[in-house]
């Protein structure tokens, strides 16, 4: 309960708010290399996902060479990057790693949910007269929205979670709150920075809940509730 109470007192006091080493600098810096690596990470695996969904071929290679990523600790990506030319560029080795975690999820999830859309409603668009275009933009990308959201969700919690190793390399973050207190042998503070991370995915995870009701492009369709 110590730690618990030092933490409450560490996160109440003012001064570890402030300046570039207080939460606030921190918790932007986590938010850019969240933000970005999430919307990067999109960038890549979505349009290959949804574009093997929709003509169903060579989606299961993409996904198993995807998962790949999984099987390799994203410290270990992170710590490789740092010592290959990449490291001079400051946050790059970090983004990149996160990035590579973020794949996976997202495309497995797109591809999964483009596949599993009724055959029988594709079939019954293709008998009306749609043509690709049309059939995968009215037909197939709504009915797989739920899906590609949760892979988006699952990836953007994740990768909050996982940014907390760029402080590993020398960048910041929330991280460096963590770090900051091992290696002050300060466990409140620690157990502070653990709490504030894990807060933040708390909050992530709502916020893209909200979006994806808010965008959700079924959402208004008579006898749909989303």
């Amino acid at each position: 309960m110590n730690a618990i109470t030092g933490a409450y007192d560490w996160l109440t006091t003012a001064a570890n708010w402030q300046g570039e080493k207080g939460v606030w600098h921190r918790l932007a810096e986590h938010l850019y290399f969240s933000g970005v690596c999430l919307a990067v990470a999109c960038l890549i695996a979505l349009p290959i996902a949804l574009y093997l969904g929709h003509i169903g071929k060579g989606g299961a290679l993409a996904v198993n060479i995807s998962n790949v990523g999984r099987a390799v600790p994203t410290l270990a990506v992170l710590v490789l990057l740092t010592l290959t030319p990449l490291g001079e560029h400051g946050d790059m080795p970090t983004l990149i790693a996160l990035v590579l975690f973020a794949v996976p999820p997202l495309l497995t999830n797109a591809y999964i949910g483009m596949r599993e859309v009724d055959r029988s409603v594709v079939e019954a668009a293709r008998g009306m007269g749609m043509s690709g275009r049309q059939l995968f933009a009215r037909v197939e990308l709504p009915l797989a929205y739920p899906l590609i959201m949760t892979g988006v969700r699952s990836a953007g919690v994740q990768v909050v979670a996982t940014a907390t190793l760029a402080a590993m390399a020398g960048e910041g973050g929330l991280g460096r709150i963590i770090t900051a207190g091992f290696n002050l042998q300060n466990t409140p503070q620690v157990v502070a920075g653990a709490l504030l991370v894990a807060l933040l995915a708390l909050f992530v995870e709502v916020v893209l809940v909200v979006v994806g009701k808010v965008f959700n492009p079924m959402r208004g369709r008579s006898g749909v509730a989303q």
